[in-house]
């Protein structure tokens, strides 16, 4: 089975990539996410195009983290003084464009505030319908919702972790060294860190709760 890092579930139209500021790793996970239809450009995000060999559609932000950075796109220019940060407003564009499932490139590695926001804000979307990736090529994430269950293929040895949002209820998980099996998880706990992909896909679901399933898949580990 090939090792393909989103799930495995038939794939809905309209898929955005939104270029964000974290790190971005070349690896074959990366070139096995499927081609988008729209991609979208956070601010200083712009800068992953030419390694992504995508073109941008739109460009949007306060340009505050561009310097340097050359993208033949259309802009859309925000104030520096705003209530959305530059991956919201990219969001934006790209559920008005008619994105069903979002991923956000280059999610990671960069200031811990604005990664903590797109994950907890990842969540949210996905509450709303979306499906969502985090990916900076060697680091991957995605929402896990009480009654959405969620199967991603991933290669063998790869460190994941269930990051408990909220208590969990029922936590089941599989395709792992250290399966689970209707566990109770209090919010925050270090019991489910660093389990070890055993084969694919691997499966999680909750009764009751919100988590990010992450994986690392990189020299990160």
């Amino acid at each position: 089975m090939s090792a393909l890092p989103f799930s495995d579930a038939p794939l809905e139209a309209g898929v955005a990539w939104i270029l964000v500021g974290g790190r971005l790793t070349p690896s074959p996970l990366l070139d096995a996410l499927p081609r988008p239809d729209v991609v979208v450009a956070a601010d200083g995000g712009a800068r992953h195009a030419a390694a992504l060999g995508v073109r941008v559609d739109a460009w949007v932000g306060d340009f505050d983290s561009s310097a340097g950075v050359h993208v033949d796109a259309p802009r859309e220019v925000h104030p520096t003084a705003k209530d959305e940060t530059d991956a919201e407003l990219a969001v934006r564009v790209a559920r008005a464009r008619g994105a069903a499932e979002l991923v956000f490139v280059g999610a990671f590695g960069g200031r811990f505030d604005h990664t903590l926001a797109l994950a907890l804000g990842a969540l949210r979307l996905a509450g709303e319908g979306l499906r969502v990736t985090l990916t900076s090529g060697d680091e991957w994430g995605w929402p896990l919702l009480s009654g959405a269950a969620l199967s991603v293929l991933l290669p063998q040895d790869a460190t994941l972790s269930v990051l408990a949002v909220t208590t969990l209820r029922g936590l089941t998980l599989g395709g792992v060294r250290w399966p689970l099996a209707s566990a109770d998880i209090p919010l925050g706990s270090g019991w489910t860190v660093s389990n070890e992909v055993a084969q694919s896909p691997v499966t999680a679901a909750l009764d009751e709760g919100q988590a990010l399933v992450t994986a690392l898949t990189g020299d990160l580990r």
